[in-house]
């Protein structure tokens, strides 16, 4: 297997708060073995905390290489002038006293977005109940994340609701129990994160709604099978708006850290049921790197959700939650450099769902 770098030493454990009482050691990694539950030979190791910046050094060493490798978002003419080099990395511990940590250029802020899915779902789920899954599926998507001839096949109910027409729907529903779905999203975006100044970009919305067209379609081909309760016009503007939302890798983070903390907020209330939040993190595991989830659950082993502004959120249940960002994409809309930095984590401290 290789010798693991010595800083990457020590024990694990989750907290009882939110692993269920759970508090048996979890796989780590020390003095170049991978230890099991017991440890080697069933003895429990000893050792300190996870040093971070180590691992966030190694984290940059393996990216480095692969900045110069794929392309930013060409369809969406404002994120196309994005410089293709950069590369940030945040991480939030379940503990909400605990400061978020990254490397890079994880306070520099960024379009979410197709991150802002994960959001929308979680408050409609929080409103609706599983109301919103007579509307949208469960599956992979198996095709391209706009994909109209998908969408017709199923006979106007979206794949996922990670997919853009699952996401028209979802957008629609908050829309219909808030009156203001992008106003509500920036909210608990602000709430969660602390920081007041998170906000859309207009720029950014105008170009998304002049080049919106498959979406536009996709939107259209859903109201003709009567799965929209508002006007098109309406849906779409609230769907624009809530893709041009900037924020940097540690807001991101600690956003969604309500999934770690299975369905708890920043201030202790709960947003989700523990069953809605595993639920969450299960569609992401599946759906929320599109038609290369597969792949990526292979490599990386995490519920991660993508967008093409180059952010990927990945979550550790009962541990923490990652944001990386790197605007280059691979050929399915995923950030090579964010996935590479992803894989490099889990393989380093062996932090996964399996």
């Amino acid at each position: 297997m290789g010798v693991r770098p010595a800083a990457f030493a020590g024990v694990g454990r989750l907290s009882a708060d939110f692993a269920g009482g759970d508090t048996r050691v979890f796989p780590w990694f020390g003095s170049g073995r991978m230890l099991g539950p017991g440890g080697d030979n069933g003895v429990t190791p000893m050792g300190g905390a996870m040093d971070y910046q180590a691992l966030f050094s190694e984290i940059d060493r393996a990216v480095e290489p692969a900045l110069s490798s794929g392309q930013v978002a060409q369809y969406i003419p404002a994120l196309a002038k994005v410089d293709p080099g950069r590369f940030g990395l945040a991480l939030a511990e379940v503990d909400a006293t605990t400061a978020a940590q990254g490397t890079g250029d994880w306070l520099v802020p960024f379009s979410i977005q197709s991150l802002s899915k994960v959001f929308t779902l979680a408050l409609v789920l929080a409103a609706d109940g599983d109301a919103l899954w007579a509307r949208v599926g469960r599956e992979p998507s198996g095709a391209p994340f706009n994909s109209l001839a998908q969408l017709e096949r199923q006979h106007g109910i979206p794949r996922n609701p990670f997919v853009n027409a699952g996401a028209l729907v979802v957008t629609d529903r908050l829309l219909t129990l808030t009156g203001d779905a992008r106003g509500a999203l920036r909210d608990f975006l602000r709430d969660e994160c602390g920081n007041a100044a998170v906000d859309f970009d207009p720029v950014v919305a105008e170009c998304e709604s002049s080049h919106g067209h498959r979406n536009s379609a996709l939107a259209h081909l859903l109201a003709d099978y009567g799965r929209l309760d508002n006007p098109v016009p309406d849906v779409l503007e609230h769907y624009f708006w809530q893709c041009s939302l900037t924020m940097n890798c540690r807001d991101l983070a600690l956003s969604a850290r309500f999934l770690a903390r299975h369905g708890l907020r920043a201030d202790g209330t709960r947003l989700l049921t523990r069953s809605e939040a595993k639920r969450v993190n299960a569609v992401m595991l599946i759906g929320g790197t599109y038609d290369a989830a597969g792949e990526f659950a292979h490599r990386v082993g995490l519920p991660a959700k993508s967008g093409v502004g180059g952010g990927i959120i990945a979550v550790i249940p009962g541990r923490s939650v990652l944001c990386t960002w790197g605007p280059a994409l691979d050929r399915h809309g995923n950030s090579t450099a964010g996935i590479i930095a992803l894989d490099t984590l889990t393989t380093l401290t062996g932090w996964s769902v399996f």
